[in-house]
């Protein structure tokens, strides 16, 4: 990694005094980041608006063959780039490979998405007129992001974005920083000319406030909590700046009587688990069937006592890495003391952790009372109530009551059981038998209190433009 980590206006630079990024599994330093300034931000916000109408102005072709071209880098950059990801993230080395991946693979699918048509002829109505309407890009981007899939999540921002002809200023999370750094230079070192993209760490108030007060932003795409995502949008309100918000989940992940069970137990550890369930769409409340409540419990409880638990680049590599940091640790701590304290029965085995990094071991619990913050709140980490249903209405209710509706899940051998779900449950993703959804080609994006806008499919790149109406008169 090299220690210029600044990127205003082209120039990459170790402006202002260092931070340590610190391992979540072994303490260890792993690297460090320029601490840099709201003047830094708007210096990369100055560049950014200058550089704007040559950006914009570009053929959608000249665009999409940098953005290739950055793919192509990220790719090739990958084995060298995951170790740094996995040691600040505390993420498997596994899934750090699969996150670099998927970032790549959105980087493509917005290359592609940037040489097809952006507009609309409609139909006359009258032999003297025309009516058609094209697409501009919007302006310059604040592009804001959490700790938990760092790369990706920025992926999926940037490519849209940038494909569009919007130039991008970043800040990410100070939790981990490198590889993100890292793959932004893939973009720089792919041809991205200067001002077109900015990067600057920093104190995330103090960089998020300098930047959306800037005249020349007009979207803010942020993925983290719900609270913070409120708080934005209402610093955004301020200069009508649009916001795309990827904000909380509570995904409920209902089982059928007429599921595979073994297959749904197999599917749930993977979406529970991910990440250490760090993950806004991970699986939050297993909603089961009560004529098979008990089965799948006790599956589902022996493979989380099964899980190995380590730093992510141990070897062998564990089945569960760590969190994030010591607040993540205490935060979960508190829903299950909570859980506990209400009542609330674990049905997995209590076991020692390792005690040099954050670690937290998978818990389930049945028995959870309604009241219980287990039963109503998102836990970002690796555990979960399971809650018996007798009735589809009863399961859909369960599911729907919530606040959120980032994601669900549905399990059933039933398609039509499967699609009448599905349409009623109140989230902008789910996935039927599929522990996994997320794709590139298909939008994602919570409704409710899990935010506004989408990411991935067209419409991502949509969400970067402004559409304007031309009526000709000939």
């Amino acid at each position: 990694m090299q220690n210029e980590t600044t990127l205003i206006d082209g120039v990459w630079s170790a402006l202002g005094t260092r931070r340590d990024v610190t391992s979540p599994g072994t303490g260890a330093v792993v690297g460090d980041v320029c601490w840099g300034t709201a003047d830094d931000a708007r210096r990369a916000a100055d560049a950014a608006a200058g550089a704007f109408d040559a950006w914009a102005g570009l053929p959608g072709r000249a665009r999409a063959d940098i953005l290739l071209r950055a793919a192509d880098l990220l790719a090739q950059r990958r084995d060298e780039i995951a170790p740094l990801l996995a040691a600040e993230a505390g993420k498997r080395l596994p899934e750090a490979v699969g996150e670099l991946n998927f970032s790549a693979e959105y980087i493509r699918w917005f290359a592609e998405e940037a040489r097809r048509p952006q507009g609309r002829v409609y139909a006359q109505e009258d032999a003297a007129r025309r009516h058609l309407s094209s697409r501009r890009a919007a302006g310059v981007v604040v592009s804001l992001t959490s700790w938990n899939f760092p790369c990706s999540l920025q992926a999926r921002k940037l490519a849209p974005a940038l494909a569009a002809g919007c130039p991008v200023v970043v800040r990410v999370s100070e939790r981990a920083p490198l590889a993100v750094t890292e793959m932004i230079r893939a973009f720089t070192d792919a041809g991205v000319p200067a001002g077109v993209l900015g990067l600057v760490h920093g104190p995330s108030h103090e960089i998020t406030d300098a930047l959306l007060e800037h005249p020349a932003v007009r979207v803010v795409t942020f993925t983290g909590s719900t609270t913070v995502g409120r708080a934005i949008m209402a610093k955004a309100a301020e200069r009508v700046v649009r916001p795309m918000l990827e904000l909380g989940g509570d995904a409920g992940f209902i089982v059928f009587d007429d599921a595979d069970v073994d297959a749904a137990v197999d599917a749930a550890v993977l979406a529970k688990t991910r990440n250490t369930g760090q993950s806004c769409v991970g699986a939050n409340r297993f909603i089961v069937h009560e004529a098979i409540h008990d089965e799948f419990v006790e599956k589902l409880a022996a493979k989380l006592d099964a899980m190995t638990i380590g730093d992510g680049l141990a070897e062998p590599t564990p089945d569960l890495g760590p969190m994030i940091d010591r607040k993540g640790v205490d935060a979960v701590g508190s829903i299950v003391e909570d859980a506990l304290r209400r009542g609330a029965v674990e049905a997995t085995t209590p076991r020692v952790v390792p005690d040099s990094g954050f670690f937290v071991r998978p818990m389930l619990f049945t028995d959870v009372p309604d009241d219980a913050r287990l039963a109503r709140e998102e836990v970002f980490g690796p555990v979960a109530g399971v809650f018996p249903f007798a009735t589809e209405d009863e399961a859909v209710s369960r599911a729907n009551g919530t606040e959120m509706g980032l994601a669900a899940y549905v399990f059933s051998s039933d398609a039509s059981r499967c699609w009448r779900v599905a349409e009623r449950l109140e989230a902008g993703i789910v996935g039927v038998n599929d522990p996994l959804p997320s794709v590139a080609f298909a939008p994602m994006g919570g409704v409710k209190q899990s935010g506004l806008g989408r990411e991935g499919e067209s419409i991502g790149l949509e969400e970067f433009t402004e559409p304007k109406y031309m009526a000709w008169r000939i």
